[in-house]
Order: structure tokens, then C-alpha cells, then sequence
């Protein structure tokens, strides 16, 4: 973090104060910031070091470098939501072009997003979080934009695999970095971020919106009488998003100036390095300190009982609540399928009800931000009782007899499945260690992408159940991160 992008000032008493339940620390060395593990459950030197830097950062506080992170690291959010959102919306024109079984669209993604997912977060705790961040973002522009100019079916679902490749990487590795550049005192920024999950859908619709409504041609009989230059929309659609990406990357890439994780080059054992990187106010803050512990080897994500267990809480978490986009998916056939059933079914009005929906998503964000500072609450129990409200609200949709009670619910379920999901984002790197965080963010990652994989439809009464479980399954992760410093 160079002069540009840190404040060169002392920070303020609200930035350099961490209030936790009984007890506030300030920037004063000899105080420690309280962390998620002990030393019963990761090596004592590395929980040592992370100690230091924590300190480190906390009494820089959150400068220009941290706000301008939580821009750049929040396109992440905004093409993981974005782009599995996207062949939803082209789907119906794309069929009707094509004459081609939906599932397997979804199928090609899901492929793209479980390769992009183990492969960028995994290798951002190989080779850094720097290189995976700066490309990520890069491959979705490139075979978006391929993909507006697609002949058939076939070439649309390998570039969806290939743009699926890269947005399967944005989450693992985004929430690590910034995770470890925010100040404990603003850890809970984190789950803020998933606002800009909430923007992806919520511009992604209004796009598509008059894009896809005027211009898709007017055929009810997939294949028949819809030649591309009556159908253009979808692919408008795609160049426009894909540019947009492009635009993202930009950003990130020529303006935001991204430094190594110092959190990360110490897992490595490069403790010189990650004093370098913390030019000039870090450097200052932990060379003296630093210096006095010996390089460990990295511990696995299992390496001890409570740890073993909370990672698998994690996976069988992300596992399960898969089916959120599945569910979003056969919300998107409901509305228009369900909406003829109540003679309002047009393209026009399907577009706009998704639009709505998208709408309803933003607050969600900003009311998770709020729930996991609350000591009653925290983040399990934020994340468990939106998720079993999730459920509740899919289960009741099928009561549903007009479209408007149909949209109702939608947009509940809209509203406390992003408050799930910015708790869920948030958590999830909170409860893994620097040095396997991005491998722990790559396997939940996985196991969520997996998942898709193999259960591409699913009944609403099921996944309404999923998520009841799933909610209770949350109350039972053994470590509240809510107050305490990362590592």
C-alpha cells in the first residue's frame, strides 16, 4: 500500500478503536486484537505473526486504499451474480432461436464456474492474489463479448463455459483480498460488499429489459419462424455486459493499483516481502516485531478437530444452498410460464417483474451489514435466520394464484436470499486462516458449483426444505467471527 493509496494522517478515534462486547482496543502495541482462532487450533507462530499484522492494519485504519478495494473488489460480486443471471434472461430468445433443450446452457456454465472456482482459488494461495484478480475479470469480457456473435447452440454454450471460467474465480479470490487490507474494526464491510452483488442483478435486468422485450422475435414454437435478424436482442444483450466487464477490468487493471496480500506473502514465509508491500506506514508498524518468528509450514484447512469441522460445516453449506440459482432460475420460467397461466405472461411484463425483483435485492445487502454487528444476532445467526425465511417464503410461492401474489412472494424471497448471501460471502473467508483461504474459498466454492452441476432442476418444495436445513445447519458452525479480527 504505497503513498497514493494509503491516508498519511493518524487515523481517527472511530477508525483506530475496535468495540467488541466487553472491551475496546486501541492502536496502543501492547493490546490485542481478539481473533477468531487460539492457539489450540492453528500453529501459535502463525496466529503470532497474523497478530501483528492485524494490529498493523488496524491502526492505519480505513484509508483511501481500503474504500478504493472495496470498489474494485466489488465488480467481483457484481459478475457473480451478473453472469449466472444472464442465461436465465437469454434463455427464452436464445431457445426460440436455436430450438435447444434449456438445462444444457445451465449445464456449460456450471462446468465454467466449477473449473473458474477451483482453479483461480487455489492458485491464488500458490502464486498470489494479485495475478487471479488482475485476469478474472478479462476472460469474462473477452467470451461475453464472443458470445454476442454466436452461429449456434454449441459455440453460445462453450463461450458461456469459458466467460463461466472467469467469474467462477471473482468470489474465491475477491473477498480474500479484501479481507486482508480491511481493518478489523470494518470486517463487516464485508458482507456490505454483497451490495454490489445485488447491483449485478438489479443493472443486468434493467438491461435486458427493453433489450430482450423489443428485440426478440414474437414466436411461440421454439425454432420456427425466428431468424437472427428478428432476434438480436439477447445478443445486444451480451455485448453490452461483456463491455461493461471490460470496462471493470480497465479499472482494475490501469487505475487501481493492487499490492500482494502482506497476509499472504507471510503464510508463504516471505515475512521480508510482506513488509515491502506495506510501504511506508506497515513497514514502520511490524518490521521490528515480525522478525522474531521463524517461517511455519502451511497447515491444512483440518488440521485440528474444531477447524476439521467448521470447514465441512462451511462446504455442506455452500453444497446445499447451490440451489438458490437453480431456484432463481425456475423463478424466471415461473413468471412467464405461471403469468400466461394468469393472462399476463408477455415479455415485456416478465422482464419487468425481473427488473422488480432485482430492485428488491439492494436493501437485502444493506440490512445484512447492519444484522451481523448485532451482538443477539452475529453473523450465524443472521445467516440462519434468512436462510430459513429464504425457504419459507420458496415454499409459500406455490400457493400463489395470481401473478401479482406470485411477484409478492418472488420479491420476499428476493430480499432475504441477498441478506443470506452477503452473511455467506462474508463468513466464509472470515472463518479461514490467510495462508488457506483462498483454497478454502475455492472448496466451498466448489462444492457449490458441483452441486449445480448435478442437480440442474429441482422442485420448489425441496429446495424450500434445503434451505429450512440448511438454516438450522448455520447455528451449528462452532466459531462467531462477529467482533473479532480475521486471519
Amino acid at each position: 500500500m504505497g503513498d497514493k493509496a494509503v491516508p498519511t494522517t493518524s487515523p481517527t478515534p472511530s477508525m483506530s478503536k475496535y468495540n467488541r462486547d466487553t472491551k475496546t482496543v486501541d492502536d496502543e502495541s501492547e493490546q490485542r486484537l481478539e481473533t477468531v482462532y487460539s492457539e489450540d487450533t492453528l500453529d501459535g507462530r502463525y496466529l503470532a505473526k497474523a497478530q501483528i499484522l492485524n494490529e498493523a492494519i488496524q491502526s492505519i485504519g480505513m484509508g483511501k486504499y481500503q474504500w478504493g478495494l472495496f470498489i474494485v473488489t466489488g465488480f467481483g460480486w457484481f459478475a457473480d451474480n451478473l453472469w449466472p443471471i444472464v442465461t436465465g434472461l437469454i434463455l427464452p430468445p436464445t431457445v426460440n432461436e436455436f430450438n435447444f433443450k434449456p438445462p444444457y446452457l445451465k449445464l456449460g456454465q456450471n462446468i465454467g464456474l466449477l473449473v473458474g472456482a477451483a482453479f483461480w482459488g487455489v492458485g491464488a494461495d500458490i502464486w498470489g492474489r494479485k495475478i487471479s484478480f488482475n485476469i478474472t475479470m478479462l476472460i469474462i469480457a473477452i467470451f461475453a463479448l464472443s458470445a454476442g456473435g454466436s452461429p449456434n447452440f454449441p459455440a453460445l454454450t462453450s463461450f458461456a463455459a469459458l466467460w463461466s471460467v472467469g467469474v467462477g474465480g471473482n468470489l474465491p479470490v475477491d473477498s480474500a483480498i479484501f479481507l486482508e487490507f480491511v481493518p478489523a474494526s470494518h470486517q463487516y464491510l464485508l458482507t456490505v460488499l454483497s451490495i454490489w452483488w445485488a447491483f449485478g442483478q438489479l443493472i443486468g435486468s434493467l438491461v435486458a429489459w427493453p433489450l430482450i422485450a423489443n428485440f426478440s422475435c414474437a414466436t411461440t414454437v421454439a425454432g420456427v419462424d425466428c431468424p437472427k435478424s428478428s432476434n438480436m436482442g439477447w445478443r445486444y444483450f451480451l455485448i453490452t455486459m461483456g463491455g461493461l466487464m471490460f470496462v471493470f477490468w480497465g479499472l482494475r487493471f490501469f487505475v487501481f493499483k493492487l499490492y500482494e496480500s502482506p497476509k499472504f506473502l507471510m503464510g508463504k514465509g516471505r515475512d521480508a516481502d510482506a513488509v515491502d508491500e506495506g510501504e511506508p506506514l506497515l513497514k514502520q508498524a511490524i518490521r521490528r516485531q515480525l522478525t522474531k518468528f521463524d517461517s511455519n509450514h502451511v497447515k491444512s484447512l483440518f488440521a485440528s478437530r474444531k477447524l476439521a469441522y467448521s470447514t465441512t460445516l462451511l462446504i455442506i453449506l455452500w453444497g446445499m444452498l447451490s440451489q438458490s440459482f437453480i431456484v432463481w432460475s425456475t423463478m424466471l420460467t415461473s413468471l412467464a410460464t405461471r403469468g400466461a397461466d394468469f393472462g399476463d405472461g408477455s415479455v415485456y411484463i416478465t422482464y419487468r417483474n425481473q427488473a422488480i425483483l432485482s430492485v428488491i435485492g439492494v436493501p437485502g445487502a444493506l440490512l445484512a451489514g447492519y444484522m451481523v454487528e448485532l451482538p443477539v444476532l452475529g453473523r450465524r445467526g443472521t445467516l440462519s435466520i434468512s436462510t430459513i425465511l429464504t425457504g419459507v417464503f420458496i415454499l409459500v410461492s406455490t400457493t400463489a394464484r395470481t401473478s401479482n401474489a406470485l411477484l409478492g412472494w418472488n420479491c420476499a424471497y428476493s430480499f432475504t436470499s441477498n441478506v443470506m448471501y452477503g452473511v455467506l460471502y462474508a463468513l466464509t473467508p472470515e472463518l479461514f486462516p490467510t495462508k488457506d483461504r483462498g483454497t478454502g474459498n475455492a472448496l466451498t466454492a466448489t462444492a457449490n458449483r458441483i452441486f449445480g452441476i448435478m442437480v440442474t432442476s429441482v422442485p420448489i418444495f425441496i429446495a424450500g426444505a434445503i434451505f429450512l436445513v440448511a438454516g438450522i445447519i448455520a447455528l451449528l458452525l462452532p466459531f462467531e467471527s462477529r467482533g473479532r479480527a480475521s486471519l
